[in-house]
């Protein structure tokens, strides 16, 4: 990875080229369980990729943002990742195609994700049938819709997680400087070009943006992971403290030496589907909590 898609994320010439590369090593590297289904639909303008692991069923739902620093990525590029979810919890798994900067700069993917939210209980789900979770800028988006629905008062999501989310986009922590030489995935300059794609001068402390700034009081069970040698360390690690003084329940994994968002290897490092396992048994103790309650 180091001298591969760190080079890749570093030296791609613009947005388009680096969607397109990473398309194709998607399509290539990572694969879904034999068996998945998939089927795409469209409302309001968004597209809605469902995927259904084998097994898996739609009496519960996983709302699942997919990371790319809000420049890259897409549903296609973490399908394989939320199919293997979908198969080791037994929930089928909505991705929503959001829109992504610089074309479309805050809020949009925040308003998408709302719109995502919404049309997802609209179509029949609770919001104690829902789990939110995601990667990176899609773990940060996650969080983020949390903290929105929080402040609005609406009916939340039975539990959130988020992989080594994207929370503070000040870029005020140390880690992202401390462990620019260490991560062997993200190169710390790309992290602020794309947050300047994505702001588009806009606050980086908007809570919309950075949910380490949302009030997170009345916040359901929450689940983070992080590597000790990402960039984005002290993101999650800072995001903990703000959950627990807003008095949140988090559970917390930490790795050593995994790389960033590491779940979506799968099939390419061990780590990948023991962490997705933990994650899928820890949704299903949410339901069992709901329907012991």
């Amino acid at each position: 990875m180091r001298f591969f898609e760190k080079p890749l994320l570093a030296r791609a010439p613009d947005p388009t080229s680096l969607r397109r590369a990473l398309d194709w090593k998607a399509r290539v590297w990572l694969h879904g369980p034999r068996g998945a289904t998939w089927r795409n639909e469209a409302a309001q303008g968004l597209d809605l990729h469902w995927v259904t692991g084998p097994g898996a069923a739609d009496d519960h739902a996983i709302l699942y943002f997919h990371g790319g620093a809000y420049v890259f990525g897409s549903p296609h590029t973490h399908g394989a990742l939320v199919a293997h979810l979908s198969r080791y919890s037994g929930v089928t798994a909505c991705m929503p195609s959001y829109r992504l900067a610089p074309e479309n700069p805050f809020p949009a993917a925040i308003d998408d994700a709302r719109l995502a939210y919404d049309l997802l209980r609209d179509s029949g789900y609770r919001s104690d049938q829902i789990v939110i979770g995601g990667d990176s800028a899609g773990g940060g988006l996650a969080l983020a819709l949390l903290g929105q629905l929080i402040a609005e008062g609406e009916d939340l999501p039975v539990g959130v997680f988020a992989l080594s989310p994207l929370t503070d986009l000040s870029f005020t922590a140390p880690s992202i400087r401390e462990n620019a030489g260490c991560d062997v995935l993200l190169p710390a300059e790309r992290a602020f070009v794309c947050a300047e794609y994505y702001l588009a001068g806009q606050d980086p402390r908007d809570p919309r943006a950075s949910p380490l700034f949302a009030d997170m009081q009345g916040a359901p069970p929450i689940y983070l992971t992080v590597s000790q040698r990402e960039i984005l360390r002290d993101d999650t690690l800072r995001m903990v403290e703000r959950l627990n003084e807003d008095g949140a329940h988090v559970t917390l994994e930490v790795h050593a030496e995994a790389p960033h968002a590491w779940p979506l290897f799968q099939g390419l490092i061990p780590e990948a589907r023991e962490t997705v396992e933990r994650v899928a048994e820890w949704i299903n103790s949410l339901w069992q909590t709901e329907a012991g309650s």
